[in-house]
């Protein structure tokens, strides 16, 4: 943690592009496999998306499942702190389609 500063600590988290995205995601499904990540329209490339993945994990906002051992493949879903991000998702696409000309809202 850099300081005590909330803003700052929950952009260690979620302040990449990628995270917000993954968790946009899983907003719109109840559970995503990895190749579903993978075929979101942002392209997201393999090494940052299992980066992401296990980051959230870690930080107890996506939850991930084995369903195979061989070879290992799980879904992923998203906790409680997780679903809680959706209101700064939509804050964020609320702010886009204002400002940023020739956006709109996306769901995956």
């Amino acid at each position: 943690m850099r300081s005590d500063c909330a803003v700052a600590n929950t952009l260690d988290i979620v302040g990449d592009k990628w995270s917000l995205l993954i968790v946009r995601d899983l907003l719109a499904a109840p559970e995503l496999r990895y190749g579903d990540f993978l075929s979101s329209g942002e392209h997201i490339p393999t090494n940052t998306l299992a980066d992401r993945l296990k980051k959230l994990e870690q930080a107890g906002i996506v939850e991930r499942e084995l369903y195979s051992e061989h070879p290992p493949r799980a879904v992923y879903r998203l906790t409680r702190a997780g679903r809680e991000l959706g209101r700064v998702v939509d804050a964020m696409a609320d702010w886009g389609v204002k400002h940023l000309p020739g956006t709109r809202r996306i769901t995956p």
